[in-house]
């Protein structure tokens, strides 16, 4: 993981320098706003071929007025690459609609099957295809308004979409997430409380972690343990409950003290725990402050503590590693035996940021 996360640094760091705007849309692609740049083409073929010297990542771009357009710009270029004849050979790894003529991005979209778009899955894709929508200029020459009456307004942008019409923008600071959740299957099957509560303590930490990256709160901890649904001939059992917390929190002793309370209330002795998870829920800004009756403590004084006190962990584990400062309740990192740690054996090593792990080559 860590050697495909820096990779794509890398890339997308390689990448941001071609437009003025970008989205890291997911581990290998973004979006780039390109408008007001000369010579698009040439400067994204550069852009590429850079990419491919520097860090042997082979790379294709598709270049249009809109996201959807831009994304089947893309398919095109890959698949005129990979796949010889299925387009022409000369929008192989950078495909610019804006340099084709209307008759052929027609000839383009009516080779183009309607699933290749971005945003039809399949369900939607059976439904088009019953209706005798079939390819990509089929659904260009839907009508916006009966798209929306029969399908849905999402459906209705990808038409305007596809016509060059803008509907979605480039999201270069991405919103805050709504829930983050930390949730990992065991390595080994795991049966004591115990060790259910480490890997409880370790997931709700994580998680109380990512809420502070994004400054937020929350309200809610939700936490849940389940068997293997894989292994049908063992006893089967999961269930999971939502913790409300006193005020909304970012404090990784009360999220995890909440998890470990209902840990404790959903655990039944006797299973073979395949996978446990802990979420967090209604998260708000850190901002944002809920005031309280007086109730004869200092709830909201000692809040403002724990932030301090937080800062101060992130800190230390963000100069030495992660996990240089943990809860007692997770236990030990060296500690052996550990059966709800992940099996890793056949983990890709860490070439790029890790010294011991650096690639060793024979002369």
């Amino acid at each position: 993981f860590a050697l495909y996360g820096d990779i794509s640094d890398r890339m997308m760091s390689l990448a941001a320098r071609l437009g003025h705007r970008q989205e890291v849309y997911s581990i290998d692609e973004c979006f780039l706003d390109l408008s007001g740049l000369p010579e698009v083409t040439a400067q994204a073929r550069a852009t590429r071929e850079q990419i491919l010297r520097w860090i042997d990542i082979p790379t294709c771009v598709g270049i249009a007025p809109t996201k959807t357009l831009a994304k089947l710009a893309n398919h095109i270029a890959k698949s005129a690459e990979r796949k010889p004849g299925s387009y022409p050979a000369r929008l192989a790894q950078v495909c610019n609609l804006a340099d084709l003529s209307d008759r052929q991005r027609e000839w383009l979209y009516r080779r183009t099957p309607v699933g290749e778009v971005w945003g039809v899955g399949p369900r939607i894709g059976r439904q088009l295809g019953e209706a005798g929508i079939e390819t990509v200029l089929d659904l260009i020459r839907l009508d916006p308004a009966t798209v929306k009456a029969r399908w849905s307004v999402v459906l209705e942008r990808t038409v305007r979409e596809l016509r060059g019409i803008p509907c979605i923008g480039i999201d270069h600071a991405p919103a805050p997430k709504q829930q983050i959740a930390v949730t990992r299957s065991f390595g080994q099957r795991v049966t004591g409380l115990a060790e259910l509560q480490q890997a409880v303590t370790d997931f709700a930490s994580r998680a109380a972690q990512k809420l502070r990256a994004q400054d937020g709160h929350a309200s809610a901890v939700l936490v849940f343990i389940r068997t293997s649904p894989f292994r049908p001939q063992a006893p089967q059992y999961g269930r999971s409950v939502t913790v409300p917390l006193r005020l909304p929190s970012s404090d990784t002793l009360a999220i995890v003290n909440a998890a470990l309370a209902g840990l404790d209330r959903i655990y039944r002795s006797g299973y073979d725990y395949a996978k446990a998870g802990v979420m967090l829920l209604d998260l708000q800004p850190a901002t944002q402050g809920q005031h309280e009756l007086e109730l004869g403590d200092d709830a909201v004084v000692h809040e403002r503590r724990q932030a301090r006190l937080m800062r101060a962990l992130d800190a230390v584990n963000d100069r030495f590693g992660r996990g240089t400062l943990t809860l007692g309740s997770a236990g030990l990192c060296q500690e052996p035996g550990r059966r709800w740690t992940m099996r890793q054996e056949r983990r890709t090593p860490r070439y790029t940021t890790c010294w011991d792990e650096l690639l060793t080559v024979s002369a």
